[in-house]
This record gives C-alpha cells, structure tokens and sequence, in this order.
C-alpha cells in the first residue's frame, strides 16, 4: 500500500473516531462561541479606549475561538493516539507495513480537517452576527488556512506529548497550560494598550499573541503583511518543530516496543 494510501486510512479513521465521541465535536464548537458572547457582552466598553482598532469587540474577540478551537484539536489528538498506545493498538501496527510517518500524518489530517470544519463555522456565525471582513472573500481563505495551519501545529504538539507519555491523562493535564498561554496574550486588548507592564512583556513573547493577531487582522484591518508573516511563520515554526519532535517520539516508542 502506498504511503498516500496509508496517510488516508489514518485520517479517515481519525475524522471517524472524532465524530462518535459527541464530546470531541460539540465542546470545541459550543464552548468557544460561549466564551465569544459572554465576553463580547461585558468587555463591549473598551471599544472606546483611545486607539482601540475597531468600533466592535465582536470582531475584535472573533480570532479567540480560531485559537481555542485549535487547543481543543490538540487535545483531541494528543488523548486519541494515547488511548491508542494503552490499548495496545500502535503495537498492532508496527507488526504491519504501515510507515511513521503515515501515522503521524493521518492522524494530523484528521485534525486538519476537523480544524477547517470548526474554522468555518466561526467565521459563518461572526458573519451571521454582523462581523465584516475586512479582507474580504480572499482573506476568508487566507483565514482558514492560518485557521487549519494553526490546528495543524497545535495537534502535532499533542501527538508528541501523547507519544512520549503513552498516557491520555498527561496529555489531558497539557490544557490548562495551553490555556494559560491563551489568556497571556492579546486576546482582550491590543498589545500597545496593555498598560500593566509585565503583562504587556508577557504578551509580547507569548506566541499565541501573533497567531491572534495574524487572524485578527484578516477581519478588523485587512491585510497587515508584518501580521500575517508572523502568524504564518511562527505557526509553521511550531508545526515543524512538534511534528519532528512527534516522530522522533514515535520512533523511541517503536524502539521500546
């Protein structure tokens, strides 16, 4: 079989698995909307903050659930290929001809896939609501694929945690750190209206910050290239890096096994 073959068996069995747990579909799409009208309601005023870059929070909050959607795929991977190594199941496919590398790929299209699902539907419910993008049709594209690039990095990061620990509950106990990261960032206030010191020092190395703001220029400014570049460059950076540091893991795995 070929490796392309191999690669589509995977994610198809990833999108699969995704789906029958309702768990793993409906909190990543349910969750970040909660979060997006709850705090869109009560940080409303801060629009009118000098230099605040748009008139609507609305637009402004709509990069948050592209970002938390992507820590949720990380979660949804990281604990199914876990699960796969307590149950025995990755054992039983190093007995076949399946390649590494189609493991870890597969199951990163299966994210990816479901990260363009989950993209798409926050960008049809910011529209529905009122959102404008800025950057128009073209920049909804852009927005998707930074969307899927971005869960694409984030999955890669929980295959390599699952990997390495072989337990589902550390790669559930990654989250809260992940969320941490999330709420460190520029998600509520531009970066340069961020008066507490430290705060804004923590902001600015934070990574998670370009990634929102790499989407958030697609829909309050439209193409801010520094942006862009930025979100494109880090987020390739740690998709590289989590999926080297992934195969390394499995091949350590396999070696064990």
């Amino acid at each position: 079989m070929s490796l392309a073959a191999q690669i589509g068996h995977i994610a198809q069995r990833s999108v699969v698995r995704t789906l029958r747990q309702p768990a793993n579909t409906v909190f990543p799409i349910v969750f970040p909307m909660a979060l997006l009208a709850v705090t869109s309601a009560g940080l409303s005023a801060a629009t009118e903050i000098p230099g605040f870059p748009t008139d609507s929070f609305l637009a402004f909050f709509l990069a948050f659930p592209f970002i938390q959607g992507a820590l949720f795929a990380t979660m949804n991977a990281g604990t199914d290929l876990a699960r796969d190594v307590q149950t025995g199941f990755l054992n039983r496919l190093a007995l076949t001809p399946m390649r590494g590398a189609a493991l870890i790929a597969g199951q990163l299209g299966g994210i990816a896939l479901m990260g363009l699902v989950q993209a798409i539907f926050y960008l049809s419910i910011g529209l529905a609501f009122g959102v404008r993008l800025e950057s128009g049709v073209p920049g909804a594209v852009v927005l998707l694929s930074l969307a899927t690039l971005i869960a694409i990095a984030f999955g890669a990061l929980g295959a390599f945690f699952a990997l390495r620990t072989g337990s589902s509950e550390s790669v559930q106990g990654l989250f809260p750190l992940l969320f941490v990261l999330l709420f460190l960032s520029s998600m509520n206030l531009p970066r340069e209206l961020i008066e507490t010191d430290w705060f804004r020092t923590v902001a600015t190395l934070n990574p998670v910050s370009y990634l929102i703001e790499g989407v958030r220029s697609l829909i309050i400014t439209g193409w801010d290239v520094q942006a862009l570049a930025l979100a494109f460059g880090i987020g390739s950076a740690i998709a590289v890096l989590a999926i080297a540091a992934a195969a390394w893991a499995l091949g350590l795995r396999m070696t064990r096994t």
